[in-house]
């Protein structure tokens, strides 16, 4: 579904590369850790899968397109079956949960009856529909996270890219996220989730790919995080 080829990211300005020659396959309903140390490669990675960055060289195929050539419009459409979730949230705070969940939606050209439909499903889904009519600012950091995941699985995306969603969360927080990310993929959502948080990788039990230095250095189907305690 997701396919790199001997991808390269150079940054102007930086003597080494922030992604060096990378391959790998991703498929479609996989759950994936990407871990390594700050500035290993894993934001850019994500940032390259959702398109928002073009790699220096090689290629990105995702269901078979390169899309290293879309044009604008095809970009869109792109992006259309990717959600993202952030470590900052990215809530818009003048908005309810609901016109926040529903504005993903909207950007789309999505109709309002659609969009009437859909952003309750997405909430229940995420365990906040009580909180529809609440502004962010009245949520905990792991409600303002669920929203998030709301946000992105609100489009019924094939992937879902969440680059260190669990950094400001405390760790049961962190767990109930795991978990409901873990139900999301249990419906057929790919999943790739870049972390430093061990625990959780240790726990998952799920694919690992660790980068360093913007090098590929690991790629285990079942993975923990090698560590040091």
């Amino acid at each position: 579904m997701i396919q790199l080829n001997n991808v390269t990211k150079q940054y102007p300005g930086c003597a080494d590369p922030a992604l060096g020659d990378i391959s790998l396959e991703i498929e479609q309903g996989e759950f994936v850790f990407l871990v390594g140390p700050s500035g290993a490669g894993k934001s850019t990675l994500i940032k390259l899968i959702f398109r928002e960055q073009l790699p220096t060289g090689g290629r990105m195929y995702f269901n078979q397109r390169n899309v290293t050539a879309l044009k604008q419009k095809e970009l869109l459409e792109h992006r259309r079956k990717i959600g993202m979730v952030f470590q900052d949230f990215r809530l818009l705070k003048q908005k309810t949960v609901f016109e926040n969940v529903a504005f993903a939606l909207e950007v789309l050209g999505r109709p309002p009856k659609e969009i009437k439909e859909k952003v309750p499903e997405a909430l229940d889904k995420v365990g906040l529909l009580d909180k529809a009519r609440s502004f962010p600012d009245k949520l905990s950091g792991g409600e303002q996270q669920r929203v998030g995941v709301a946000r992105a699985i609100v489009k019924d995306p094939l992937v879902i890219l969440a680059d260190e969603p669990t950094g400001n969360l405390d760790r049961d927080n962190s767990r109930q996220l795991m978990d409901l990310f873990e139900t999301i993929n249990q419906g057929g959502t790919t999943i790739i989730i870049a972390t430093h948080a061990w625990e959780i990788v240790d726990r998952m039990k799920k694919r690992v790919i660790a980068l360093d230095g913007g090098r590929m250095i690991r790629d285990e189907q079942r993975g923990g995080y090698c560590h040091e305690h």
